[in-house]
């Protein structure tokens, strides 16, 4: 059984890049519209139902999404999502089910150009670029969406693993970037979230994908920047998101 399901993920995951590849093709323009001609809260819906669409092309390899928020979350108020990061596949279940509340993202400098829909949105859609070769521009650019999100009550969603995990078990959380996060936006709640078996997605690397993987998230309690001291919050959050991760 499952040396078929290794077999059926070839011809599955053609087709799921045919409709993924469609995906990004298909939105790019339609951002473009949605941005210029309408302003953000239009683009903001184009991005989230781009990423609906792409859970959906997920579904075509048997994806599944078990998804759990332990308590409601503050609204109108700037939120630090923090998680770990096992594959690319994180992004869009994040944007979909956290819609609510504007996730944007500090991405990677590389990811702004080449790549249609994605590179657009990361460009204008509120998100910041990072080089990470060059902390001086990094710092800066956390600075810039740090008083963002506090100025619109929109969220932020950081990775401090730095580099995601290839097999489900977490790296240890880098604290820099946390600490500029609580610095200059301390009104904010950070949102600990722990992500499951998406590495299982880029097992095999970008092809094929595997059939069948169940994806779980865990949005849990926040906790306000104000009340807790920077380093123990990390401490917290770090323990909060790891202790609920299943490899």
């Amino acid at each position: 059984m499952k040396q078929l399901s290794h077999i059926l993920s070839y011809p599955l995951s053609v087709i799921f890049y045919l409709f993924f590849g469609l995906n990004l093709l298909v939105f790019h323009p339609i951002q473009w519209v949605c941005f210029n001609v309408f302003g953000y809260e239009a683009h903001k819906k184009s991005v989230d139902y781009f990423n609906w669409v792409i859970l959906r092309c997920l579904n075509l390899v048997g994806t599944s999404f078990d998804v759990t928020i332990n308590s409601s979350i503050p609204n109108n108020v700037p939120i630090i999502m923090v998680s770990n990061h096992q594959s690319m596949w994180d992004i869009s279940p994040i944007i979909w089910f956290l819609r609510k509340y504007h996730p944007k993202f500090i991405s990677k400098i590389e990811l702004g150009k080449g790549i249609p829909s994605i590179s657009y949105n990361l460009k204008h859609g509120g998100s910041v670029l990072i080089d990470r070769k060059n902390p001086r521009q990094a710092a800066g650019e956390i600075i810039k969406i740090a008083k963002y999100v506090s100025k619109h009550n929109r969220s932020v969603v950081i990775f401090p693993e730095g580099t995601r995990s290839k097999d489900g078990n977490p790296k240890p959380f880098r604290k820099t970037g946390l600490l500029t996060l609580f610095k200059k936006a301390p009104d904010a709640y950070v949102l600990p979230v722990s992500i499951s078996h998406s590495w299982k997605l880029q097992r095999h690397g970008m092809f094929p994908i595997p059939i069948g993987v169940r994806m779980q998230l865990i949005v849990h309690p926040s906790f306000k920047v104000s009340e807790h001291e920077p380093e123990a919050l990390i401490d917290l959050v770090e323990t909060q998101v790891k202790s609920n991760i299943t490899v």
